[in-house]
């Protein structure tokens, strides 16, 4: 995650939400990991919720708020199911999160519950890898890297037809003996197109504001990798909390 442009995917947010006038109060990060992102806008003096489904990841990230003294509401919720205490003002999911789940239904499930705790008129902004990414850049390949105390090696199997991409990574960790620990991770993500996402969204009853590549003003192309979709909720009569 070095090399995670972190700081674009902020701008970008921002940019947003001022070109819709929302000077946000409170908003919530789905999928924050280890909290890269809620840090940034909590340093801003705005109210940061982040949830992820991943007890080690939520461990990590507050132990990283604490260490930095920032005031950070950390919820271990999974995406499809989670629940927020009022509306907020922007939800924003990045880095891929959203690939994560495999079934449509969840995904309109997500959508759903943004829908239903978004602040009128505030915004949801998110990202996807693209089909193209999975097919041309990822495919069926061997990825590794290694530095003076860690090393690792990604297995990448993309399955066109079914629309699942399937990575194995194993970690070398180098610990304080000079002793290597191996660990390793399965993951499965979902490959969705544009048209899949914006269908979905408009049956959450969320409005489409655009599709860019990659947290630019730039529109997606054939050769996006990473999709920015931003959409706003649109007032329904008598919401309720789900």
């Amino acid at each position: 995650m070095e090399d995670t442009p972190y700081g674009d995917w902020e701008k970008f947010i921002l940019k947003k939400l001022k070109e819709n006038n929302i000077i946000p109060k409170i908003i919530c990060d789905l999928g924050s990991g280890v909290g890269e992102m809620c840090e940034r806008f909590a340093k801003s003096n705005i109210e940061v919720i982040g949830i992820d489904n991943s007890y080690e990841m939520l461990m990590k990230a507050r132990e990283r708020a604490i260490s930095k003294q920032l005031d950070i509401l950390y919820l271990q919720q999974d995406m499809t199911e989670f629940e927020l205490y009022g509306t907020v003002d922007l939800i924003y999911s990045s880095c891929d999160s959203l690939n994560y789940i495999l079934e449509e239904k969840d995904l309109l499930r997500v959508f759903s519950l943004v829908n239903n705790y978004l602040e009128a008129g505030g915004l949801f902004i998110f990202d996807i890898n693209t089909p193209y990414k999975y097919k041309e850049i990822l495919g069926k390949q061997v990825f590794a890297e290694q530095t003076e105390t860690e090393a690792y090696i990604w297995e990448n199997f993309y399955d066109e037809e079914e629309a699942i991409n399937e990575f194995y990574v194993s970690f070398f960790i180098q610990d304080k003996d000079k002793k290597y620990t191996k660990t390793e991770e399965f993951h499965y993500q979902r490959v969705y197109t544009i048209d899949e996402i914006l269908r979905l969204l408009e049956r959450a009853g969320l409005e489409i504001i655009g599709v860019y590549d990659n947290y630019t003003n730039e529109c997606y192309n054939e050769v996006t990798t990473r999709a920015t979709f931003v959409a706003k909720e649109k007032p329904t009569p008598n919401k309720k909390y789900a």
